[in-house]
Formats: C-alpha cells, structure tokens, sequence
C-alpha cells in the first residue's frame, strides 16, 4: 500500500510538473516579438498600458502608437506601418473599408462607448431654440450616430431606410431648423463656446476634460441596448487574422484587468464589449444579422399580439 502511495504521488508530482512546464512554454511562446498597436487619444493609452505591462511580463514589446484623429490610424493599419490598431467600432471599420477598397478585419471586441451631447449654453436639448447650430463628427458613422441620438431624444427625424449611416441630407424632420456643422470629431470640444450644442465622441470629451456628469443627453442611457455596430474592436489586416500573436494580444485586453482600468479612465463611461461567445476574428455583418433578426422577431411578437387583440374582440 505504501509503495502504491509512493507511487501515485510521484506520478501526480511529475504530471503536475508537466503542467507548469506546458504553461511556462505557453507563456513564453512569443518572448522576444514585438507587435505595435494605433490607439486614437491618451484616454485609450492609459488603458491599453495595462496590455503593454502583461506582455511585458512574457517578453512581449508591445509599442504603442498615439494618433490623434480617426483618420490616420486605419491608413497606417493598411500600410503596414502598425500591426493592429483599437479605435473604432464595427460600423467605422466597414464603412472605411467600403470607401477605401480596404480589407481591415475586426480580431476582437474592446469597449462600447455611449455618444455624449455637450453644451456651454444648455443644460437640456428642449432649451434648443430655431435656428440653433448643432457640431456633430464629419465622418460617416460617428456623424450617423450623432443624428441617431438626436432623433432619440425627440429632436429631429431621419429616414430608418438608411439604417445606421445616415447623413443630413437623410433628415427628415427639423421643426427648429437646426444647422449642422460637421468637424473632425478630436477638434468638437473645441468647437463649444461656438455652438448651441456639440455631440462628442467619449474619448474625445474626457481627454479636453469633459465628464459623463457634464453631458446634457447620452444615447447609452440602456447601453445594452446598443447594435454591436458600435463596439469597439482591435482590427488588422486581411492578411494576418491568423497572426498567433494577434489573437493573444485579444487575449491579454479582453481581461479583468483592463476591465478594471477601462472603467477607472473612462470614470464608468465605458463598459467592455467582449464575451465568451465571440467568434474569432470578428464575422463582419454578423451583427447586421443579428440586429435584423431580432427586429424580425419583434415584429412577429408585435403580429401575434395584434392577432390575439383581433381574436379576443
């Protein structure tokens, strides 16, 4: 019995070793690369340190790269002068890649940020008066999204047959005639002494010092039940969504620890965007999908409960 014992536990000694050993050559898998990373302010800077110092810890350079508009990040991507980069959201990745004939691939999601209406005059959208000028962001999907907001909250009407780009001229109805300037969305806080109203992204409002609690209306206020159009993702080229260090810089962001951080600098703006069930990388259209699919659903509820309605009559 005692050298059964003896035994077992010699065995469970090596076996456990074995393990350690696996994990240890697993960690260091990557020791020695390095892989540069476009970030678009120094709000997602500080939140992606987090990232640079785990890596660190298994022999991983990761450099990050600061842009300071939406503009240059995606060009540098496709160039090749960054490896990966994690400032936009579904929808401004697929309509960069519509109008540039890129082939920029979502590998993982980051954080979903609600889009935030600021004001030096109001401190409420019914205090809009005719006339007013409303800053809103001059590319496609942040400026569609802005005009969204507005219509959530009662302001104006656009056409729902464009879906979720669209542009002034998909207006439908303005009863304040309002006026929309369209600027680059890192120079809209300096835009408000200005205007009547500025609608910012996040990252933009907290680096020019703007807070949640400064905002006269959010389009997050039920941010769960925001289109995955509007998660933030970690994006690369075409060519390497089989990038095994890619995938495990994913890996490293979508962590308790980031997640403690993001929720730190964004001051509990920002919520992480990613789950067990993604898939890797990212399917495009996938969320399309499942946005029409769930209206689909809604509408034959809606059917169903009109039908029973007529019934009991």
């Amino acid at each position: 019995m005692k050298k059964l014992l003896t035994t077992f536990l010699a065995g469970s000694l090596v076996l456990s070793n074995a393990f350690t050993f696996a994990a240890a050559q697993e960690e260091q898998q990557f020791e020695g690369e390095t892989v540069s990373v476009g970030v678009a302010s120094e709000y997602e800077e500080d939140t992606w340190q987090v990232v640079v110092d785990k890596a660190a810890e298994e022999g991983i350079e990761v450099e990050l790269v600061l842009f300071t508009d939406y503009v240059q990040p995606n060009i540098a991507l496709n160039d090749g002068s960054v490896d990966l980069n994690a400032f936009q959201h579904v929808a401004f990745l697929e309509e960069w890649n519509g109008a540039n004939d890129g082939d920029l691939v979502p590998l993982g999601f980051t954080y979903v940020a609600p889009i935030r209406v600021y004001s030096d005059q109001y401190e409420s959208l019914e205090e809009l008066q005719d006339g007013d000028v409303v800053a809103i962001p001059n590319d496609p999907t942040n400026g569609g999204r802005a005009l969204l907001a507005l219509e959530l909250a009662g302001v104006i009407e656009v056409d729902d047959a464009v879906g979720v780009l669209p542009t002034v001229d998909d207006v439908t109805a303005n009863d304040l005639n309002l006026e929309f300037e369209e600027l680059e969305a890192a120079q809209l806080p300096n835009a408000l002494p200005d205007v009547a109203v500025a609608i910012i992204n996040n990252n933009f409002a907290l680096d020019a010092g703007l807070s949640v609690d400064d905002a006269i209306f959010s389009d997050g206020d039920d941010i769960e039940s925001l289109a995955a159009d509007y998660k933030n993702v970690i994006a690369t080229r075409g060519a390497d969504v089989d990038n095994e260090l890619y995938k495990h810089i994913v890996e490293l962001y979508q962590s308790e620890e980031v997640a403690t951080k993001l929720d730190e600098v964004s001051e509990g703006a920002d919520l992480p965007a990613w789950s067990d069930n993604d898939a890797y990388p990212i399917e495009l259209g996938a969320s399309n999908e499942e946005n029409e699919s769930e209206d689909a659903s809604s509408e034959e509820e809606s059917t169903e409960e009109e039908s029973t309605e007529e019934s009991a009559e």
